[in-house]
């Protein structure tokens, strides 16, 4: 049973599951087979805030390719990330190894834009 508690860290961690269970397509149901829980432990911790024990935490967390470092290191939950960036990271965490050359490539070229973009204005 999750704990029934909102602890700052955690404040975002449903909405963050959520999201992250949604991207990769996963219903609550097929995530709590997943991780061997209910769904409605999982959905106690999207819409209740309920905090989940730890091997759930780090099951959810891998299946969902989760930032656990922005629950346990508050120090660098203090520098957030905009939803889009959030989005892009979780997107990259299941990006198929063959195509990281292609979106690095792309990031390079975004990347290049937006020096030449800060030149022409000097």
């Amino acid at each position: 049973m999750p704990i029934e508690r909102s602890r700052a860290p955690f404040a975002t961690l449903g909405a963050d599951l959520k999201r992250a269970r949604k991207a990769l397509g996963h219903t609550q149901k097929t995530l709590a087979e997943l991780v061997g829980c209910s769904t409605r432990y999982i959905a106690n911790i999207e819409n209740s805030g309920s905090i989940p024990s730890m091997p759930i935490l780090h099951d959810i967390a891998t299946i969902c390719k989760l930032p656990v470092e922005k629950y346990f290191f508050t120090e660098k939950a203090e520098v957030q990330e905009n939803p889009e960036r959030e989005r892009i990271t979780l997107k990259l965490g299941i990006c198929p190894d063959e195509y990281l050359p292609f979106v690095e490539g792309t990031l390079d070229t975004a990347i290049k834009l937006k020096k030449s973009d800060a030149a022409e204005v000097e």
